[in-house]
């Protein structure tokens, strides 16, 4: 009897024994999945990041590329400018070689604005912008830190506003002084335009290489033979006009102007002289301008390679 109740108590004893290790085993179970699905949590949620973070990378790195495209585009957007405006030149010269030779019926007109820039210039671009006109600016710097027609204003403003525009601005010497020493030798002529140059320069950037005599390149006078060479030895073209509307003078009303525009108008490439402080030529403007359309011709801004460039 007593060796059978200790078998049995070894039984109950061993039994016990295997429930706490089966508990054990089941409780280590437990906690070890969790550990492990914690894990898995974990490393799905570093895998998520590894790959926001490649993502991130991969982005950068096609900013970066995009960054340094854009960066030569702008280290070379001068000579891109440069090219493109060549290129433009080139097929306007073309148009205008066809024209002279009779191969092409089509026409051009400069539109040219003297003397400025003046407050009245404001108006003037705004009429080209309402027709997207482009036209040629001979500008002078005489007087220019307080406009002629508003005191109150800076004129050398409308330099960058001209430019800004789109149109072309070139050189009518710094002080226009027809008879004040600008014609008296070809050197006082020369150090005109180049003051001129440096002004235009300082306001836009620009540098232009087309000039006009003030009064037309007759008012030299003797001079005119040595002043040409002094601007070819400088690399500068000159030009003069074939038509205007007399605003240069004591015009009196706009029927006059009209009718002097009017009649002047008689060749295949015109280049129109105009000023743009006579507010009779602001008020005809938009007629000049679809007149010469109606007569089909372009109506562009002047450039060095053109035919009517004296070089």
């Amino acid at each position: 009897m007593g060796t059978k109740n200790k078998r049995n108590r070894r039984i109950i004893i061993i039994s016990i024994i295997l429930s706490i290790l089966s508990i054990t085993t089941l409780i280590l179970n437990l906690g070890l999945n969790t550990k492990i699905k914690n894990i898995n949590i974990k490393y799905k949620k570093i895998l998520s990041e590894k790959e926001k973070i490649e993502k991130a990378i991969n982005n950068t790195n096609v900013e970066k590329e995009n960054i340094t495209k854009e960066t030569e585009l702008i280290k070379n957007i001068d000579k891109n400018i440069t090219d493109q405006k060549n290129k433009y030149y080139q097929k306007l010269k073309l148009l205008e070689d066809n024209i002279l030779s009779g191969k092409s019926n089509k026409k051009i007109a400069y539109l040219t604005f003297d003397d400025g820039p003046y407050y009245t210039t404001y108006k003037f671009l705004d009429i080209l912008d309402k027709y997207n006109v482009k036209a040629t600016f001979f500008t002078i710097g005489t007087g220019k830190e307080k406009c002629y027609d508003n005191n109150e204003y800076n004129c050398n403003l409308l330099f960058k506003e001209e430019a800004k525009r789109g149109h072309t601005i070139a050189n009518h010497t710094y002080s226009h002084a027809i008879f004040k020493g600008l014609y008296t030798s070809p050197e006082s002529f020369i150090n005109e335009v180049k003051k001129q140059e440096e002004l235009i320069k300082k306001e836009t950037g620009i540098i232009t290489n087309i000039v006009r005599f003030p009064g037309g390149a007759k008012s030299s006078g003797s001079q005119k033979e040595g002043i040409i060479q002094k601007l070819k030895e400088n690399n500068y073209g000159w030009v003069d006009w074939t038509a205007q509307d007399g605003d240069g003078g004591a015009l009196k009303s706009t029927e006059q102007a009209w009718s002097i525009f009017t009649n002047s108008i008689n060749e295949n490439i015109e280049v129109i002289l105009m000023h743009d402080y006579n507010t009779i030529t602001l008020a005809i403007l938009p007629d000049i301008i679809e007149y010469l359309q109606k007569n089909n011709y372009i109506l562009l801004p002047l450039f060095y390679e053109s035919n009517m460039i004296n070089k």
